[in-house]
C-alpha cells in the first residue's frame, strides 16, 4: 500500500528505538538548541533596550486591553524604545501594531504551536523570529527587556510572569520594573497576600511588581526607573528597534 511521506514520518516517530539511536536524536537537538541560541545573539544584539509586552493570544482587536496594547506600545516607540513580542495575535499582534502605526520597528519572537500563532503582520519583517523551544524564546524575550508588561492572559502569560519575578526574586537577572496591566485581573486570578500570609513568598516581593491601568501610568514608571538608573550611574539609553 502507497503512503505519502508525511504517514511514513508518523509510522517511524512510533516505531520502538533503541538507546542508540534515542542518543543520536538527543545530539542533534542540541545543535538545534544551539542554532537558536546564536541567531537570537547574533540578530538581537544589535537592537537597542526594549520593552517586552505579552499577554492573551485570544484578545480580540477593537477590545480594551488590544487598545491599551495598541496605546502603550505607540507611546513607548515615541519615546524612543523598541517593543518586542511573542510575536502571535491578540495582545502581541495590537504592541506591534501599535509600533507599526507610529512607522516604528518592532520585533516578534514566534514560536512553533499547532495552533494561535501565526506571526502578526505588523512585525518588521526582518526583526520576526521563529522559535522552537519555549526556554530560549523566552529567554531572549527577557534579555532584551528592560521592562516587562503583563496584560491579562493564559497559561502562556502567568508562565511568562512567574518565571521573570523568579529570576529577578532569585537574582538571576537584574531587576526590572514589571508592570500587571489591569489591577482587577491580576488581583481576581493571583492573591499574592496569601502567599505571603502563608510564608511561600517574603512581604518585600510583592514589590517586584506594579499594577497598572492606563498608558500613562506605564509610562510614569519607566521614566522614573530611567531616572533613577540615571542618577546611580546605570544608563537606559533608548535607541530602540528604530
Amino acid at each position: 500500500m502507497y503512503m505519502t511521506h508525511g504517514e511514513e514520518k508518523i509510522i517511524d516517530a512510533f516505531k520502538k528505538k533503541d538507546w542508540q539511536e534515542i542518543q543520536s536524536a538527543d545530539s542533534w537537538n542540541i545543535f538545534k538548541i544551539m542554532s537558536e541560541f546564536v541567531e537570537g545573539y547574533e540578530k538581537l544584539a544589535r537592537i537597542g533596550p526594549c520593552v517586552s509586552i505579552f499577554g492573551s493570544a485570544r484578545t480580540e482587536p477593537g477590545t480594551k486591553f488590544y487598545k491599551l496594547a495598541e496605546e502603550i506600545a505607540y507611546q513607548l516607540t515615541q519615546h524612543g524604545y523598541g517593543v518586542i513580542t511573542g510575536g502571535g495575535p491578540g495582545i502581541m499582534e495590537a504592541t506591534n501594531r501599535g509600533a507599526w502605526e507610529l512607522g516604528a520597528k518592532s520585533i516578534g519572537l514566534n514560536i512553533t504551536l499547532p495552533f494561535e500563532q501565526v506571526p502578526n503582520p505588523y512585525i518588521t519583517p526582518e526583526l520576526c523570529f521563529q522559535f522552537h523551544y519555549f526556554a530560549i524564546r523566552k529567554m531572549h524575550l527577557l534579555m532584551r527587556a528592560r521592562t516587562l508588561v503583563a496584560f491579562p492572559g493564559g497559561f502562556g502569560t502567568l508562565d511568562e510572569l512567574f518565571e521573570t519575578l523568579t529570576l529577578i526574586q532569585t537574582g538571576k537577572v537584574r531587576r526590572i520594573p514589571v508592570l500587571l496591566f489591569g489591577r482587577e485581573f491580576w488581583e481576581r486570578v493571583i492573591d499574592f497576600q496569601v502567599l505571603v500570609d502563608e510564608g511561600t513568598i517574603a512581604a518585600q516581593d510583592v514589590n517586584l511588581f506594579r499594577y497598572v491601568d492606563t498608558a500613562e501610568e506605564a509610562w510614569e514608571v519607566i521614566a522614573q526607573a530611567d531616572e533613577e538608573d540615571r542618577q546611580n550611574g546605570n544608563s537606559r539609553e533608548r535607541p530602540g528597534a528604530t
